[in-house]
């Protein structure tokens, strides 16, 4: 399988039971994104997020339409986790996310997920939206690593993330893959209830960055560690690409591998802001495409 993943070795010296406890800990009093709502989510509250104490799963399968080196010719196994710390009103998987299609299950189940989908031949284990799950994923790992996990695990989120969070997750996660939405606070609380989402997903991407470093793949293209950067083109801009591309190639690296995405649609309540009413335009999208490879950024895939 190459390299070992980091989280094999926490297990080996015990550092990764002490992460789990750590990030348990957090559940009593949530802070474990940056609404710090405070749920008592190990007695039974819900968080904001809607989540508790066990893991909530929509689906588990092979996905092939992921970025290519997540993707490669095995496919990223892809764990989609029900509900979400943010509330987009464009969101496009808003059944997940929202309306919370999906269920609770053990960690025990969890960890079989992971090991079943690496059985499968998946290059990784690609956990989608794990941010207000993350203590229970971290929990299961565990009884995947006594079966056999040995990929790297993807932490695929919306980039509202807290850094002291991230902190725990260090040698734990291989790739992180962020979006990073908007640049402007206003906006990013009016589409998606997020006051200070463009500052919280700075911090975090600097600490994902400082832990993995730029994209590192193997020599068929696969990825085994590193940064991704994904950002949604919005239309007329709401989206503050320049300053989000500025901010990756000055603060993070100039060679982070950076996915802008031109997938846009309306859907969910995106007829309700006129902002997000409509897809974009290709002009739109090529423009964004220019403007983060003028930034300075050297590894741009627009998909």
């Amino acid at each position: 399988m190459g390299i070992r993943p980091g989280y094999i070795r926490l297990y080996e010296t015990g550092e990764l039971f002490q992460r789990i406890s750590s990030l348990r800990e957090t559940l009593n009093n949530c802070s474990l994104c940056p609404r710090r709502c405070g749920a008592g989510r190990l007695n039974g509250e819900r968080g904001v997020c809607r989540a508790g104490r066990l893991p909530f799963v929509s689906a588990a399968h092979p996905h092939f339409g992921e970025e290519p080196p997540l993707a490669g010719f095995g496919g990223s196994g892809t764990i989609f986790l029900t509900y979400c710390n943010l509330r987009c009103i464009f969101c496009q998987n808003y059944d997940i996310s929202h309306t919370g299609t999906g269920r609770e299950t053990s960690v025990e189940e969890l960890s079989s997920m992971m090991v079943s989908l690496q059985r499968q031949g998946c290059h990784n284990i690609n956990f989608v939206t794990p941010t207000h799950q993350i203590a229970a994923i971290v929990e299961a790992l565990p009884g995947a690593i006594a079966t056999g996990l040995e990929v790297p695990l993807v932490y695929n989120c919306g980039g509202y993330e807290e850094a002291g969070t991230i902190k725990l997750l260090d040698g734990i996660f291989d790739i992180y893959m962020p979006d990073i939405k908007y640049s402007d606070n206003r906006i990013a609380l009016e589409l998606s209830g997020a006051p200070d989402y463009f500052d919280a997903a700075k911090a975090a991407v600097l600490e994902m960055h400082r832990q993995v470093g730029d994209l590192a793949v193997d020599k068929n293209g696969i990825a085994r560690k590193g940064l991704i950067v994904r950002h949604l083109v919005l239309p007329g801009g709401a989206s503050g690409t320049r300053e989000v591309m500025r901010f990756i190639a000055r603060e993070v690296s100039p060679d982070t591998y950076v996915n802008i995405m031109d997938q846009y649609r309306p859907a969910y309540r995106a007829y309700e802001d006129e902002r997000v009413s409509r897809r974009i335009t290709v002009k739109e999208f090529e423009e964004a495409v220019e403007i983060a490879r003028y930034e300075g950024l050297r590894r741009v895939e627009g998909a």
